[in-house]
This record gives structure tokens, sequence and C-alpha cells, in this order.
């Protein structure tokens, strides 16, 4: 790694997290391996740049990115290896893919025979005679084919190098990641993924080199998430159109892009800019408000859930209660539909639609209707968690961000809340015209209120 993490990063960390959280969520025993990239050409580049060495360089970026993949909610891989850790499990593959044929040594170099892998190019779909045309092997080039890529790589003055059969030299980018995959999945395994970038020419380079000193496959799914776009064009650092994860979480919180995320499915394209940002944290906000009413009644005595009371519920509790009974069913098979987040997302604003409904009509809080918001609170809880979601205390992340909004009103809290007591009396006094014109006041200074049966709470327009 070389530099901070960009929000393509973060949403590829948190498509995975998902997918890690989920599967472990079902049942299955999950090893989860992240592994880093602590040499290749553009750390040695960065570190030339600074005038220090590559290790300086890859530690540095390889802390910030562990920094913001915890500000993100992401649970710990079961195993994060590092290339240069694993540098002898590399030249042992390289030397079994030479015996076989599928690579050479070209002047301290070794290169992977594309020729000699007829599957090559079989993810993409693409073909070599396509990738080739128009490329040619410059004079001097050691490769004798363009498509051909480097396992091995000889030193270079003043850069880090590593003993091998073929000289001083370091391995390359591909090589390393099948290397790693190998000691801690073995031959094969279920899911690779990453960002659709990846798929060529690291993907396709990482099945030739795996299956070519295996003879087995190497991988059973392939799940690759779809590009951030700026503008309707693909992020990259290249075009100068990115931000880095730190850049955004200036300004938002880092639940509100976790669930910016996730509000479209994996593979499809996602449109980043604030107003969609802000659309985000809007449907989030309006989950956590309805979490904290539900949290407000139940710490105020609810017994647990019983299945099936519906005693004296009334026509909205009954449609609450059937879609609470169908709720864990239908969030299963959303994420079983290719691991389908933006659906069980959909399913958890229709619970809470509801719910708001039921708290709005509900006046008095009998057994079954306790009962019933137990259960609406722990099923979309347990959702939550296997979404990474809902990790704050309801009141507290309601509370953080109503402060973050209120530091740029010129208003206090401490003012709000005692014009919202005022306009209470005034209107317990039936003076409606008087708290009509506190929630205008209010509401001229960005103040929005919102009442319930529950009360009168406020925020930031």
């Amino acid at each position: 790694m070389y530099d901070y993490c960009h929000i393509g990063h973060a949403r590829a960390g948190i498509v995975f997290d998902v997918i890690y959280r989920y599967l472990k969520y079902a049942g299955y025993d999950v090893t989860y391996v992240r592994n880093y990239t602590d040499i290749d050409d553009k750390i040695i580049n960065r570190a030339n740049q600074e005038g220090t060495d590559y290790r300086t360089i890859a530690d540095r970026y390889i802390q910030a990115f562990d920094e913001d993949m915890a500000r993100l909610g992401m649970e710990k891989p079961t195993v994060e290896p590092k290339a240069t850790d694993h540098i002898g499990g590399i030249i042992g593959i390289i030397e079994t893919l030479i015996a076989r044929g599928h690579a050479y040594v070209s002047e301290g170099d070794v290169y992977y025979a594309v020729e000699t892998f007829p599957d090559y190019l079989k993810l993409s779909g693409r073909t070599l005679e396509d990738m080739q045309a128009g490329a040619r092997v410059e004079v001097g080039d050691k490769k004798r084919h363009p498509m051909d890529f480097a396992l091995w790589k000889g030193s270079k003055p003043g850069e880090p190098w590593w003993q091998s059969p073929w000289g001083n030299g370091r391995p390359g980018w591909h090589i390393e990641c099948s290397a790693m995959s190998m000691e801690f999945l073995g031959k094969t395994f279920d899911i690779h993924g990453g960002g659709k970038d990846l798929v060529f020419p690291h993907h396709e380079n990482e099945i030739a080199q795996s299956e070519g000193a295996n003879g087995c496959r190497f991988v059973r799914y392939w799940v690759h998430n779809g590009f951030v776009n700026i503008n309707a064009e693909k992020m990259s650092k290249s075009l100068g159109n990115f931000f880095t994860i730190r850049d955004v979480l200036q300004k938002y919180d880092p639940e509100t892009l976790r669930f910016f995320i996730l509000s479209a499915h994996y593979r499809s394209p996602l449109d980043f800019s604030d107003q969609n940002l802000d659309e985000a944290q809007s449907g989030l906000e309006r989950i956590y408000s309805c979490l904290a009413t539900l949290d407000e009644i139940i710490s105020g005595g609810a017994p647990a859930a019983e299945a099936g009371v519906t005693g004296s519920l009334s026509e909205v509790g009954r449609e609450l209660r059937e879609k609470v009974d169908q709720f864990l069913p239908r969030f299963v098979e959303a994420m079983d539909d290719d691991f389908n987040a933006a659906q069980a997302l959909g399913i958890l604003f229709e619970t809470v639609r509801c719910a708001n409904r039921f708290l709005a009509e509900t006046r008095e809080m009998t057994p079954p209707s306790l009962a019933l918001i137990a259960a609406v609170w722990g099923v979309l809880t347990e959702a939550g968690s296997v979404l990474g979601l809902f990790t704050t205390g309801p009141a507290l992340w309601l509370e953080g961000i109503k402060s973050a909004r209120a530091s740029g009103i010129d208003i206090a809290p401490e003012e709000i809340e005692r014009l919202i007591a005022e306009r209470a009396e005034a209107r317990k006094a039936k003076n409606f015209k008087r708290g009509d014109e506190i929630r205008d006041l209010l509401l001229a200074k960005g103040i929005q209120l919102l009442d319930s049966a529950q009360g009168t709470t406020w925020n930031v327009k």
C-alpha cells in the first residue's frame, strides 16, 4: 500500500465485510483472508520520492488502512498476511511453473508464458488475439509474447531484493496473491473477490498462475463489486476525481457512508455525491429515530417478544406483527440472492414505516403491544448486526448527528428545548396560535419539530 484509501476501497471493504458477516450468520465456518501488498513498483516509487525505504511507506499506509476500516465498522479478517512474509512460497510456485513449462527465465526476470495456458482470459471472456491486437514485443523486450507477465523481477540499483534461483530480485504483484491464498485457503477455495477493475489483468493472472502450478480449479465463485462514479465517470486517481475515506468522514458519519454503499447492489455502479450521501443519512436517521422510540418504550419495561400474541392489536398492529414474522425469512432470501443488501434494506424500511404508523396510533401500551415492540426491535437489530449497522445506541447516534448539524445554526440546543416545552404548555392550554408561532420561529431557523405519541423531538432541516 502506498497511499490513503479512497471510497472505492471503502466499497470493496464494506461489501466483503457484509459477505463475511452474513456467511457466519448463515452458519458457515468462514476463513476470511485479506492480504496486503507491501512491495511493488508504486511503493518503491513513493519511497524514492520521500527519500525513505519501502517498509516505511508500506507500514504507514497499512496502518492508515486499518484505521479507516475500523472507523467503517469492519470486522477483522481471520488473517491479514503481507507479501514480504511469503517470499519462500512465492519462489516455490515460480519454480513449479518453470518446471511445468508455464514460465521462463529471461535476463534475471521470470515471466509467465500465457500461450501455455489455454484458459487464459476465461474470467473476463476476452481472447488473447483481441488483447494483443495492436500490441507488439518491443526491440530488446525480455518477453516472448506481449501479454506475458512478470512473476519475478531482477533487482535494480537502490531497490529492495531477496535471493532467488534466478538472482536477487522481488516478486511480481500477481504472484504474491496466489502464494498467500494458497497458504491460508489451499489450492482451491470458495470465494475470491475485489473491485471490478481487478478482473483483468490481476485476477486473470492469478488464475493462470495458480491453476498452472496446481493443475486444479483455483476459485469456485468470483465476486466483483462495481465502480464508484463521480459525475458519471469512474472514480480514479488518474482522473483526479477521487475522495479518500478520511475526506468523506470529515463531513459524514461512518455509518452513513456504510449505509450509502449498501443502498445499491454491490455489482452495480454507485454514484457518489453529497446529495446521495445526504439522502442516505436521512434514511438512516429515520431508522435510528424508530429504534430510539422502540428503545425508550422497551427500557420502560417491555416483556420479551412472544410470537403469535395478537389479542388486542389494532389493524396496523396485526400488519406489523405479520411483517415482523416474515422479516427474517425475507431478509435471508434477499441475502441469499447474491448478497442483495440493497433489497434487505428495502425490507427493513418497510418494517420501520409500519412500526412508525403503529407507534403514532398507539396511546396505551398493552402487553401484546409491548411484546410486538420488542419483536420489532429484535429483528431490526439482528439484521443490523449482519449489515454492520446500528452499532451505536440510537439516542447517542441521533444526538451526534444533531450536534453536528446544530454547529451550523444560530440557536442553542438549550433554547430549542425551552421553546419546545413552552409550545407543549401552550398546546395543553389550547393556545394553538402560540404553538404555531413557536413552530414557525424554529422552522425559520432551520429547526424541524417532529410530533409523536411519545412527545416532540427536533432535528435540523
